[in-house]
């Protein structure tokens, strides 16, 4: 009888669908700060998206170890998954634009100084796919763990960097100046670079793992100015060309933000061929 009792006590409790994903303590988390019926709206869509984000880091973070060690194949897998997930980033933009100006403005003084400038996750995004600055290090100075993490990414080879360098050992002539760059800057574009991708797209049999590693890069490029895309054009349908929360400069920042691009030799090639 003892016995059974003790197998019974020592049992695992139960694993459930919500226990496992922890559903309570992630639904506790949409915690409007008014009334207002589309603060949740608005709420639900950032954290949802910061999810996708968190996503979206962990697959390319794996994918660059995985070009930096030649397994371009599962690199191919990872960035497809990421793509993917671009798609649902970009169709919450839908979804929010259902928002009115007059429904955003009953809630928008509880915001305060927030704004998504403000999220350390896409910014960590943007280093890793190579769009370097240091300045943005400011708005994080008051996490320590977050700052010293995109600190760390700033001199981190972005997933660019790895091609450029995967192209390297494949005895493409890539100059010394790409290979050991300051990794803390912006990747500049190279006419070696471009002609070496020039070289892949004119011989894909020969090169056909480099070939589609090149145009999942054009399709994950593409995915983020679609995001950015549909960014601005939310935030110009909402508030117009006010300035952001934060004090930040709003549709302006956006359209300037269309210009940058993360792998400029895989569009300037196109021209050439």
């Amino acid at each position: 009888m003892q016995a059974a009792e003790h197998a019974t006590a020592a049992a695992p409790e139960r694993m459930t669908y919500s226990k496992y994903l922890h559903l309570d303590e992630i639904l506790r988390w949409q915690r409007p700060l008014t009334d207002t019926h589309d603060e949740l709206l608005f709420v639900v869509i950032h954290q949802t998206s910061e999810l996708w984000l968190k996503l979206t880091l962990h697959e390319l973070d794996a994918a660059r170890r995985r070009i930096a060690a030649d397994d371009v194949r599962s690199a191919l897998k990872m960035l497809a998954r990421v793509i993917a997930i671009q798609g649902q980033l970009i169709q919450s933009w839908n979804v929010l634009a259902t928002m009115t100006p007059s429904d955003y403005m009953r809630f928008r003084a509880a915001l305060g100084t927030s704004s998504g400038f403000q999220s350390w996750q896409y910014r960590l995004l943007e280093f890793m796919l190579g769009n370097k600055n240091a300045g943005h290090l400011q708005w994080h100075v008051d996490n320590p763990e977050v700052h010293a993490r995109l600190r760390a990414e700033l001199q981190t080879p972005s997933l660019y960097d790895e091609t450029v360098r995967l192209l390297h050992r494949r005895s493409f002539p890539i100059p010394q100046s790409h290979l050991q760059r300051d990794l803390s800057q912006p990747y500049r574009a190279c006419a070696q670079v471009e002609a070496a991708w020039e070289q892949v797209y004119r011989n894909t049999d020969r090169y056909w793992d480099l070939y589609e590693l090149a145009e999942k890069l054009v399709d994950l490029e593409d995915g983020v100015q679609q995001w950015r895309y549909g960014h601005l054009r939310t935030v110009e349908r909402i508030i117009g060309f006010k300035k952001g929360t934060g004090g930040t400069p709003g549709v302006p920042y956006l359209a300037r933000a269309l210009e940058q691009r993360f792998f400029p030799e895989l569009i300037s090639v196109r021209t050439v061929l």
